[in-house]
């Protein structure tokens, strides 16, 4: 598709394109209009679940006093669509497949949010998700023969060119899987998988710390927002200028999302932010190791569950107890406290990636590993000395082979937390750890 088709269609919508000159005050614009639609949305579809019934009800294993709407993510979705149209236009420089990756992003996130909306308001099976997930992975690589149309991680920076080494592979500025351009053929098998396993990878680590109130609302967006500044600071003004709509769209919606939430994101909410990041961090190039160090939190965390899962002989979407969040709220701290923690720690780690050159974001993440090792010990220490045992299967120990889904979660009403009336803070336990307030189940 041309790349002339976004600004014939602004024209239509009367939205003259010398309004914003500049590119910079194209992407503040972009941004500030996603927020104030993404926000508007946001009180729409709260009162829309309301009138419906699609409610987040209180049960044994919710914290929530009252039923909750669970169907956020629409309002982000649609703000990002609406506002992208609007807005995002590739520019004279920008790659060719750029516009193709555009519309496969909204193909691919008008399916994945239309699925998990069922599966919000009824539920669906884990091998179901993950099926919608690889199909979603699968549009935004566009694999059209002859050629991929769409995001492909075949090529990496190579960090270590400017080093004297004496290997002449060091010395070439890009490393190719296998491939060197997207046409498709057997050697494309590598770069296909690798980019369904970051794809679906990242969708289920934001749906993996969409466990507390405004925990994912707030991370996934000031990624968004590094990534925003990333790409502007490399000349890559259309890919910023989309980064910013999504950045907008995401903050929209925490108002509405911060402890004590009036609405969740839901499934549909967690899998299209996911998404979202999976192909703006591959857009344009270089921007991987940023996602990397800034997500390396949840992405470690959630590599270490699913293993220990593994160990114990249980599914990989077994439900426990351990999660990052969750021991850290059995030490005592609040929700909102827990939320600061993430949010500063995310805020560190994208100004790192931001300063380090190549060679040495290498180093930024064996420091997300070490926060990582530090904040493990410091949970441990903590739960000893409040005598909080942490089970690896939760309070009721369920048996293994069970996945988190809500249909299947059980937890005695006695592990409930205390929840202070007045402030409708959530409080920690003194015996046992809280369950989560949002799904973050695969």
């Amino acid at each position: 598709m041309p790349g002339a088709s976004l600004t014939h269609i602004r024209l239509l919508l009367l939205i003259p394109t010398s309004l914003f000159p500049n590119n910079i005050e194209t992407l503040l614009a972009g941004g500030a209009t996603a927020f104030a639609l993404a926000l508007a949305l946001t009180f729409l579809v709260k009162a829309f679940c309301y009138k419906v019934g699609w409610l987040d009800r209180p049960a044994t294993r919710r914290v929530h006093i009252k039923a909750v709407p669970r169907l956020g993510g629409v309002a982000m979705f649609l703000a990002f669509v609406i506002v992208a149209i609007l807005f995002y236009a590739p520019g004279p420089n920008s790659n060719p497949t750029e516009i193709s990756i555009f519309w496969l992003l909204i193909v691919a996130s008008t399916f994945i949010v239309i699925v998990h909306i069922f599966d919000d308001v009824t539920g669906l099976k884990p091998r179901t998700k993950l099926i919608a997930q690889t199909i979603a992975a699968i549009i935004v690589m566009g694999p059209w023969i002859p050629t991929f149309r769409g995001v492909l991680l075949y090529t990496f920076s190579n960090p270590f060119y400017h080093l004297p080494l004496p290997l002449p592979f060091f010395h070439e500025p890009g490393i190719y899987l296998f491939m060197q351009n997207a046409d498709f053929s057997l050697l494309a098998i590598p770069a296909a998988l690798l980019t369904w396993f970051w794809t679906v990878g990242m969708m289920n680590t934001i749906n993996l710390i969409d466990g507390l109130d405004g925990l994912a609302t707030g991370v996934v967006g000031i990624t968004s927002l590094f990534i925003t500044i990333t790409s502007f600071l490399q000349g890559q003004q259309s890919i910023a200028i989309l980064a910013a709509i999504f950045t907008g769209s995401v903050f929209g919606f925490l108002p509405l999302n911060w402890n004590p939430a009036k609405i969740f994101m839901g499934d549909s909410g967690a899998m299209f932010l996911g998404l979202g990041l999976a192909v703006l961090s591959i857009m344009g190039g270089a921007k991987l190791a940023l996602a990397l160090m800034v997500l390396g939190l949840p992405i470690l965390d959630l590599a270490v569950v699913a293993v220990n899962r593994k160990r114990r002989g249980q599914s990989a979407v077994h439900f426990d107890m351990t999660h990052l969040h969750y021991r850290l709220l059995s030490t005592g701290l609040s929700v909102k406290k827990i939320c600061l923690l993430f949010y500063g720690l995310t805020i560190m780690f994208g100004v790192l990636a931001l300063r380090l050159a190549r060679i040495y974001k290498f180093i930024g993440l064996g420091l997300v590993g070490l926060t990582m090792i530090c904040l493990a010990l410091w949970i441990d220490y903590r739960l000893r000395q409040r005598r909080v045992p942490l089970k690896p299967d939760g309070p009721n120990n369920p048996a293994p082979g069970g996945d988190e889904h809500p249909a299947t979660e059980k937890i005695s009403s006695e592990s409930r937390p205390n929840l202070n009336m007045e402030s409708k803070e959530y409080q920690a336990p003194t015996s046992s750890p809280l369950p989560r307030t949002q799904s973050q189940y695969m």
